[in-house]
């Protein structure tokens, strides 16, 4: 258990931090005084999150301190005080039911509020690294409604189905879904998760939009509507992706005021979010010759033409009106990974288990950015993103001395120790536990 990894650390007289017994009043945001739960379909900036007891991490710790490896045990330990999402991928509708409820159970004995994230929908990750999900739409509705009995009248975040709107089944291959059938069921899976969780008094319900080096603005806004984002809190970005918080907090607000902007701005803009500018837009300005007409995703200097259009054409919403969002920390700490020049001429996988990467900011509801609700560690820090190949041969990775990358979801020490020790800010325990 959590407790235990750390009492035996402090046993062994490497650390001072302060410890908690499972069940006792745990706080794991940024402040340790942070009050409240949130109440109904919101997050209130000092919601505290929860800390799931046994994780990897801690596991970890006890087995690098039984190896005799005091250094990297405290690195575990102190991630181990951090609170990350609880993941559901499968089983039976009362399988889920009970997991979820338990899992909710630990977080209210914390006093806090668990991440949960449900990842059973079909045709997940287009049958690639993360395959799986359940085998029809209406088996998945099942699971789903399930998943909400479990979370019951409970405070809890949902996380609906990363990739599941930014990786349609029409995104997967030209053959995959020639009728669109199966992009219409996920469509209707999404919606069905909504109104499942929505019937539930305490829950705030996010929706997936990808990544700011995905989807453009109007794209994704689009997807969101038709998925039924207006009756959430609204939408998660970078899940298990590393695009730095600024960006992705700066194209968060672009998908939401692009969806104001379609359904409740200007007459003649209504449906229209495809006239959204985006990350990847060309300004109307005249060229003058000077750079910057072009906005470039990869480079957020020229973005303020962007922000420019927005400014013109949207303005300022009612803040009523606009959907919020959560963004993915986990391991955005050192941003995305840029491939060597001149490496892997096929497609370098930079979303796949890209070296040298680092842990990003804390856990926390109080974020200082209007519409970010919160910063979450959703992705399991240390899990493995498949077994990539650079776009190489294979079958190992060419960026791991050609070894063979864990399988999807696998827990994987060194990965997880490297995005650790190059966490910015400096990984540290969290102080907010205490007994």
């Amino acid at each position: 258990m959590l407790p235990r990894t750390i009492g035996l650390l402090l046993a062994a007289g490497l650390t001072t931090t302060a410890v908690t017994t499972v069940g006792a009043a745990t706080t794991a945001s940024a402040s340790a005084e942070a009050a409240a739960a949130p109440v109904g379909h919101t997050l209130p900036p000092d919601t505290r999150f929860s800390v799931t007891p046994d994780n990897e991490a801690a596991r970890q710790a006890l087995a690098d301190l039984k190896q005799g490896d005091p250094t990297d045990a405290v690195t575990m330990a102190k991630l181990a005080t951090w609170p990350e999402a609880t993941w559901f991928t499968g089983g039976t509708p009362d399988q889920v039911r009970s997991q979820v409820r338990s899992t909710v159970r630990i977080a209210e004995a914390q006093h806090a509020v668990p991440v949960l994230v449900a990842y059973d929908i079909p045709l997940r990750d287009c049958s690639q690294y993360s395959a799986g999900g359940a085998p029809s739409d209406a088996a998945y509705q099942q699971w789903i409604s399930a998943f909400a009995q479990g979370v019951g009248d409970s405070h809890a975040v949902v996380i609906v189905e990363p990739d599941a709107l930014a990786n349609l089944p029409s995104d997967c291959s030209p053959t995959t879904d020639p009728t669109g059938a199966l992009t219409a069921g996920r469509i209707a899976d999404v919606n069905a998760a909504v109104t499942a969780l929505e019937a539930r008094p305490q829950t705030v319900v996010y929706l997936d939009a990808g990544n700011s080096q995905w989807h453009s603005v109007g794209d994704m806004a689009n997807r969101l509507l038709q998925a039924g984002v207006a009756r959430t809190q609204g939408f998660f970005l970078n899940v298990s992706n590393y695009q730095p918080t600024d960006q992705t907090d700066r194209y968060g607000t672009w998908i939401s005021k692009c969806m104001w902007f379609a359904t409740a701005g200007p007459d003649w803009a209504r449906g229209h979010a495809d006239w959204c500018a985006s990350q990847y837009y060309s300004s109307a300005a005249p060229n003058d010759g000077l750079p910057g007409d072009a906005v470039s995703a990869t480079d957020p200097s020229t973005w303020h033409w962007t922000d420019a259009w927005f400014d013109q054409n949207v303005g300022t919403p009612p803040a009523a009106q606009l959907s919020h969002f959560v963004v993915d920390t986990s391991r955005n700490g050192l941003g995305a990974w840029t491939p060597p020049p001149g490496e892997y001429s096929g497609d370098p996988q930079t979303w796949c288990n890209p070296p040298g990467r680092g842990i990003g900011a804390r856990p926390t509801a109080a974020t200082g950015v209007a519409l970010a609700d919160a910063y979450l560690y959703i992705k399991t820090i240390g899990e493995s993103d498949g077994g990539c190949t650079r776009g190489t041969a294979g079958p190992g990775d060419p960026e791991y001395g050609g070894t063979v990358d864990p399988a999807a979801g696998a827990w994987w020490p060194a990965q997880a120790l490297t995005l650790a020790d190059n966490a910015v800010p400096a990984l540290t325990f969290n102080t907010g536990l205490r007994p």
